[in-house]
């Protein structure tokens, strides 16, 4: 009997007692019947409460007891704080953005230190009528107006800010482009994002000269940070600039900015081919902000930033991030593993970011005294190893690392806000609720989800790896690649769950353990099919390394003649003052790895080709294979009968494609 029922048959029962009868004896009765029925239904009631409540009791006990459970319950109840405050920044007309945040804040802090660069500072009070100055230059030289696209091609400094306020300050959007690129790749990315002007760094004149021909024939603006420039084409800005007014411009020419304007363009790393241009709305941007309060970053923590900030991690979680929180930034031109830590020293930095190898990078420096002589409390970033992620922590302290896991583009994202090394979030049901997601099955030869008879994806099972999906929904949405509808077709994947149903698809796999943990295994692209097997390329890289003559390792699959799948390869970067070691190396992979996970060819490098995010890049590495007449770097193949890796010989390489040589 439920609750309700039980409460409407008692007040029925009091008031038959009350209503008067003629006769002593009916009234006896009904009172009598009245008085055994709400005992049977109270005892009926207790019972199925005691039988409901030892049914959730090992729940309960298992939340209660679950060390993480407060863990749980302080992220929830930040998210949940930070959900209302967006919810009421897109209400507001016109819509509150993180520029409308950063105007608050000059209000408040005019004087506090923005930004810290190269022995100066600079006070919110300044960047402000710098990008003042910045706006009204712009306007009146290069015709700027609400709706516009400007890529941005510079390194990092403080005018990276101040450009960046003062194009959001017109309504722009700003495209973030990485000023390593060049050539057809530049044009690429210009091109997509539908910019009709060009802002770039002194330093980088002759890069843009290189493309200047097609510029022109766009109608392309291009303009130079320098006083002056001679080259037809390049306009000088600098002096533009600094004859500005840096009166404050009116909110009017930003008046039609709404939640999901662009505000953005964040460009791939580019690891598999040309950089695809993320379009990031205003409220992703306040959404990504959030992560340095989900960190737990306060307004007197002090921000070190020395990632690009033409990336989603320095821009979305380090400027943008301070700016929400109202901090001080820290910012280098470029990550130094032996300056860092003197700079933490130096500025009292609290909070610190990473990406890729650079927490490796720290942990391969000398080892100091006064290591853990330092105020950094918490570290942001991803990809760090768990042996890296250990060996940090011995080193240099207390530090309380927040590995996530999130694509610019994606939507869908976790955080490890707990203490736990090694995985990258934890799911609980607000996070299920808000941003369903889910982890299906993947042939990794085919390189497409499993389905079943019915045509829908099959979920995969807890602690199995699988592809993360995330469903489409107003509240997470997929908007896509700008200029490249076929690229952001690709990563819509239809009918997962049920007919009809639309997911974005990451293109990694992960896999979530009986504690719902959330670890990452690797990237599709990145996990290759060998002997009917899948093998992960960062756990053999991770054993690679365990090898003391090897510094890094960059794995990767090749194709072989006759041969179905791929067979593993690595590129090798060995130890200064080492040579590589071929029977140690057997030694290791054949202790820690399975036959068919070995990589049977060792390329040696100097150095790897990276990204400017610092993720190896491996399609030229693919494309080169093992051929001793086309690579020119030193190449071993694994011998199991001499249990040593051997010099990969012309003979040897013949006798692989003539199957004289087993694999």
């Amino acid at each position: 009997m439920r609750g309700r029922d039980f409460g409407l048959n008692f007040a029925t029962h009091l008031l038959l007692y009350n209503v008067p009868f003629f006769g002593g004896r009916s009234t006896t009765f009904l009172f009598s019947a009245a008085h055994a029925s709400v005992t049977r239904s109270f005892k009926m009631y207790i019972w199925l409460t005691i039988i409901a409540g030892l049914a959730v009791l090992p729940f309960l006990l298992k939340t209660l007891f679950d060390p993480y459970f407060g863990q749980d319950c302080s992220y929830i109840f930040r998210a949940i704080k930070l959900g209302i405050r967006l919810q009421k920044y897109k209400k507001k007309n016109p819509f509150y953005s993180i520029l409308d945040c950063f105007l608050d804040t000059v209000k408040k802090q005019p004087n506090k230190t923005f930004l810290h660069f190269e022995g100066t500072s600079h006070s919110y009070i300044e960047v402000d009528k710098q990008s003042n100055k910045v706006a009204r230059a712009l306007k009146t030289h290069a015709n700027l107006k609400e709706g516009d696209t400007v890529a941005l091609f510079m390194g990092n400094e403080p005018s990276y800010a101040w450009i960046w306020l003062g194009l959001a300050k017109l309504g722009c959007a700003t495209a973030l482009l990485n000023f390593n690129i060049r050539s057809k790749s530049l044009l690429h990315c210009f091109s997509c994002c539908g910019a009709k002007v060009i802002i770039a760094a002194a330093e980088l004149k002759e890069a843009v000269e290189e493309v200047l021909p097609t510029l022109k024939q766009q109608g392309i603006s291009v303009y130079l940070l320098s006083e002056e420039c001679s080259v037809e084409g390049i306009n000088p800005l600098s002096e533009h600039i600094t004859q500005s007014s840096d009166t404050p411009l009116s909110a009017d020419l930003r008046a039609n900015i709404t939640s999901k304007s662009p505000a953005l363009y964040i460009y791939t790393s580019g690891t598999t081919g040309l950089p695809k241009a993320a379009l990031v709305t205003q409220e992703r941007v306040w959404t990504a902000s959030f992560i340095q309060a989900v960190s737990g970053v306060t307004s007197e923590d002090v921000f070190y930033i020395n990632l690009p900030l033409y990336h989603s991690a320095g821009f979305l979680i380090g400027l943008a991030g301070a700016i929400e929180r109202g901090i001080t930034v820290v910012l280098r031109r470029k990550f130094s593993a032996s300056q860092f830590w003197e700079d933490c020293r130096k500025h009292h930095v609290t909070v610190m970011q990473y990406i890729g190898e650079t927490m490796r990078y720290l942990c391969n420096t000398p080892m100091k005294d006064n290591e853990k002589d330092h105020k950094v409390r918490i570290a942001i970033g991803n990809g760090v190893r768990s042996d890296i992620w250990r060996e940090f922590l011995n080193r240099f302290g207390d530090v309380a690392v927040r590995e996530l896991y999130a694509a610019t583009e994606g939507n869908i994202g976790f955080i490890n806000y707990t203490s736990k090394i090694g995985v990258v979030g934890r799911v609980n049901f607000l996070h299920r609720r808000l941003f369903p997601f889910t982890l299906i099955k993947f042939d990794i030869e085919k390189e497409e989800p499993v389905r079943n008879s019915k045509g829908l994806c099959i979920q995969a099972m807890k602690g199995e790896a699988g592809l993360l999906v995330g469903k489409i929904t107003k509240r997470s949405p997929f908007v896509g690649y700008a200029g490249n509808d076929q690229q952001t077709e690709r990563k819509r994947l239809r009918d997962v769950l049920q007919k009809g149903d639309l997911y974005f698809n990451t293109g990694d796999l992960l896999r979530i353990d009986e504690h719902n943990f959330v670890q990452f295994q690797d990237r599709v692209g990145d996990t290759f099919r060998w002997k009917g097997e899948n093998v992960a390329t960062t756990e053999v890289a991770d054993i690679l390394t365990m090898v003391d003559c090897i510094e890094e390792a960059n794995v990767y699959g090749v194709k072989v003649e006759g041969h179905e799948g791929r067979i593993g390869m690595a590129a090798v970067k060995v130890e200064e003052g080492k040579e590589f070691d071929g029977a140690r190396t057997f030694s290791q992979v054949a202790s820690y790895l399975p036959a068919y996970a070995r990589p049977r060819f060792i390329r040696i490098q100097a150095s790897f080709e990276m990204t400017g995010t610092f993720k190896m890049k491996k399609v030229t590495l693919v494309e080169e294979g093992f051929n001793p007449a086309v690579v020119q770097d030193p190449l071993f193949f694994l011998d199991p009968a001499k249990k040593t890796y051997v010099p990969l010989t012309e003979d040897i390489f013949s006798s692989i494609n003539t199957r004289e040589i087993k694999l």
